[in-house]
Parts: structure tokens; sequence; C-alpha cells
């Protein structure tokens, strides 16, 4: 990275912590070739998976770039994952080598005797300190800062896996490619105008491409400076106040975020003068939200975006001046995609018609690791089936019409409900559950059990819940739980969930 810029942009912030730490280009490249060369030193080898289990921080970058500078594969892990989810994603990838933070030791402490990690190295935090079959971080500072050797990398190479959720209740590991990564990166700038001078910000956690495929690595890749946001604790008036002072440009918002923001007492005393853009995704935007952010904030664009993370994240974007024109839409496809609405024999269908989205674009994922069969189903021909529903208007522009794999969208993360209904299927008292997305003020969805019990069973709501919070990741688990005599039916057995989100819309958590 520092060799291919001036010797300006060598000693220009390249990452900073907010309001905190900061490393430079130069830093970057320097501190990551120290972590390449002592990976190296521990026999990580090409092609080699190594887990990255860390809180936001400037050391997830150095981490994640030493992975890929020597041919590496790194394994971006979600800290809000239980110690079941974790085990099964370290068995899945075989993972070799885990870089976690301290506090984040107990989760690891269960699973460490069935998985096959060779070796573990731990980035203390204040308030935690680093186990004793760990290796301190330190180990990795003691790297040379020396060059990588080359180790033959080619562009078609995987550089990550992200896990993501699947419809039949185990997680799939999407692969990133180098090539795939770097032509995502150059879509954004060439959408919009990237040109080294942006500060940018990131709300979300590394481990999603959400906060740092999107917008992030443009930034980097530009030459400009990308600021990250602690993991914890999330706080409107603390984000206001990093975009104020760090003069930030260009920052990524969630949905809810944006509602807390306008809904936030002390917002007058935010000028917001260097804001330019704000992006958003996972949710379509209020459009009352967008009225009020126009008024408030008058040169403020707003981009909604729509993609997935093995499928191009941001395949079609809609741009602020047809956010009130447009805004029942996600917009257009990005530079350098093609989306195509498909029936349920994968045959395109006509404008106005409402099918299958398909995606086809260079940051179009590979497959999934180690998984031949949903790689087949899902990447056809170059094409991501994405499971959602979408028609095109007359214009051009696409509108989400559905969820072809009931996936509940939540706070910004995805959720399917398979994957919820598989862990509750194993209590022994409930006979039937579906689950089942409702309104959420705040985070647009709430994850909702509808659950028929055995004869006999005394199951309350907190049992239900709790059982899921053993097993899955926080996030996950149900905020409202719903008890019936039976569920709706198809006359061939099938459960009628649109029933039930009808019947359900209006429930109060």
């Amino acid at each position: 990275m520092a060799n291919v810029l001036n010797d300006n942009h060598q000693e220009k912030i390249a990452i900073q912590e907010e309001m905190g730490k900061a490393w430079t280009y130069k830093e970057l490249h320097t501190i990551s070739n120290a972590y390449a060369n002592k990976l190296l030193e521990l026999g990580v080898q090409k092609g080699d998976r190594v887990g990255v289990l860390l809180y936001n921080c400037l050391e997830y970058f150095a981490v994640y770039f030493a992975v890929a500078k020597i041919g590496a594969i790194a394994v971006r892990l979600n800290f809000r994952l239980s110690s079941a989810e974790l085990e099964y994603a370290l068995k899945d990838s075989e993972t070799k080598i885990l870089c976690f933070h301290a506090n984040l030791a107990s989760e690891l402490e269960e699973v460490r005797p069935r998985v096959s990690v060779e070796q573990y190295i731990c980035l203390e935090n204040e308030e935690a300190i680093i186990p004793d079959w760990s290796k301190p971080w330190s180990l990795l500072t003691s790297g040379a800062v020396d060059e990588v050797p080359d180790n033959n990398i080619k562009l078609s190479d995987p550089v990550m896996l992200m896990y993501t959720s699947g419809t039949t209740g185990r997680p799939k590991g999407a692969i990133w490619t180098h090539d795939m990564t770097l032509w995502f990166s150059s879509m954004q700038s060439l959408k919009w105008n990237f040109t080294g001078q942006e500060i940018g910000m990131t709300t979300g956690p590394l481990y999603h491409v959400g906060a740092m495929e999107d917008i992030g690595l443009p930034i980097l890749l530009m030459g400009g400076t990308l600021i990250i946001t602690k993991s914890q604790g999330f706080q409107i008036g603390r984000i206001l106040s990093v975009i104020e002072q760090e003069n930030v440009t260009d920052c990524f918002l969630f949905p809810f975020m944006i509602y807390e923001m306008l809904n936030y007492n002390d917002l007058d005393s935010y000028q917001l003068k260097n804001l330019k853009t704000i992006y958003t995704g996972g949710d379509p935007l209020l459009p009352s939200a967008l009225e009020q952010l126009k008024k408030k904030y008058p040169n403020v664009g707003v981009v909604q975006v729509y993609g997935l993370t093995e499928g191009t994240p941001i395949a079609a974007s809609l741009d602020p001046q047809d956010a009130f024109t447009k805004g029942q839409t996600v917009g257009k496809p990005m530079p350098l995609t093609e989306i195509s609405i498909l029936d349920d024999d994968g045959l395109p269908l006509p404008v106005g018609e409402i099918g299958e989205i398909a995606i086809k674009s260079p940051a179009v994922s590979v497959g999934y690791w180690r998984k031949p069969e949903a790689t087949m189903e899902t990447f056809v021909n170059g094409w991501c089936k994405t499971g959602d529903l979408g028609v095109f208007d007359q214009d051009g522009y696409l509108k989400i019409a559905g969820r072809k794999k009931d996936m509940i969208r939540s706070g910004g993360e995805n959720i399917y409900s398979a994957e919820i209904e598989d862990v509750l299927y194993r209590h022994e008292e409930i006979k039937e559950v579906s689950i089942i997305g409702i309104p959420d003020a705040r985070f647009i969805e709430a994850v909702c059990a509808v659950v028929v019990k055995k004869e006999g069973s005394n199951l309350t709501e907190e049992d239900v819940i709790n059982h899921c919070v053993n097993n899955l990741a926080s996030y996950k688990k149900p905020r409202k739980v719903i008890f019936v005599d039976e569920l709706p039916r198809t006359p061939s057995g099938k459960i009628q969930k649109f029933v039930l989100r009808q019947d359900y819309s209006e429930v109060k958590i």
C-alpha cells in the first residue's frame, strides 16, 4: 500500500479510531508487514485460514492486510456469536490461527477442546487479561517490517470468508477473492467519485461488509482517511460529535441510527458543516425521515443501497436527487453491475413483473466454502440468485417486493427464521414453532416466535428466549413469544407464515 503512494500520502492519516489513535498509510503498511512476516514464521501458508475475532480497532485492518499479503484467508468472525456458532465456523473453516480480544476469551474457553485451532493470539483489553492458553499480541508486532516475500498470489485466490446465516439453519462461508474485493472498491469509487480527499466514517462492526467493504476500503483505495467507531455502546450523540469534530465528509448510518439521530434532543447543537453524504441500507428509509434530514441538513445527500454479502454488497443505489420521486425503490444498478428479475425457471421476466432478483458483477462471490450444492443453487453462470423478490419499474428502478428466503432484517443484521426454528425445535417442551418478523419502531423488525407447546407444558416466554440466548447470538433471540394452540397450514401441511404476519402485525413488544 505505502509503496504505491507518494511521500506525502505515506504520512497522511489512513485509519483512525474515533477521537483516538491513528495510523498513517506508512504505519499501516509497515505494521501489517510485521504481522504478515510473523504469521509466516508461525507456519501460516498460502490458503491457510486465520480467524479474526476482534472488536473495531486499528489492529483489525493490520491483521486483515497481513493475511492478504501472504495469500492466507481471513475468517472474519462476528463477536456476537454464541460458543456453538463460533465452534461451527471454526470447524467448518478449519481456522489455523485465531486473533481475538481478551474479553472474548470466555466464548472461546468452551470450544477450544473441540476445534483444530493451533495458536491463539490475544489483544489485551483494559478490562480483561490475556488467558494463559494464548500468546500476547506483542508476538505479532515483533515481526520484521521488511516487504513480505512474494507468495505467488493470484487475483482469483480467496482472501476472506464471511459467514452468513443460512435458510437451512447452518451458516455458509461466502468466499471473497482478491479481485472481487478490488473490483467492489473500484465500483464504489467510480459511482461516488471518491478522490482521496474524503474523511469517511463507518459505524458498523468490521466483521461486516457494511463497515469495511462498504465505503471503507474504497476510501482507503483512493488515499482518503477512514474513521472507525467503537463496537459497543452505540450512542448517537457520540457519533454526531465524531462527525462534527473530525470533519467527516461521508458516513454510513443504518436506518435505526438515522431515526435516533432525528429524535435526538440535542441535535440542534450539531451543524455537520463538512458532511456531504450519508449512506444507508439494509432497510428502506421512511419518507418522513428523508424529509426531516433534508430540512435539517439541506446540503447532505442520502444514498440508499441494496445488496448482499455474497452477491455484491452494494448492487443497486438510489441517488440523493431521486430520494423523493423514487423513494419506494432501491435505485439502479451500480457500475459494472447487471440485475435481472427471474421466474421460477430462472428465465428473465419483463419490466413490471415480480420475480427473484439475480445479480451479476465482478463483486459476486465465487461460491460458498466447501458447500458445492449450495454454491450450485445460488451461483449460476456468474449470476447470484439472491432469494429476494423484486420488480423493475418503467424507468429502470428496482423495487424490493418481498423475501423469498424468509429473512428478517433487524438493526442492520440478516436473521434467518430457519436457523432460530432449528434451535427451538430442540427444546423438549416445544411441539411446533414458526419464526416471523414483526414491526419494531427502532430496528424495523423484531424476531417473534409463535409456539405450540407440548401437552402439559408450563413453558414461558422467558424460557423460550433463554433457550435461544444459550444457543444463538443475542440479536437473533425472539423479542416476543406468542403461544397458540395450532399453526395455520396449507392443505399440504406447510405453515402459512403470511397469515401469522397478518395476525400479529400490530403486536407490541
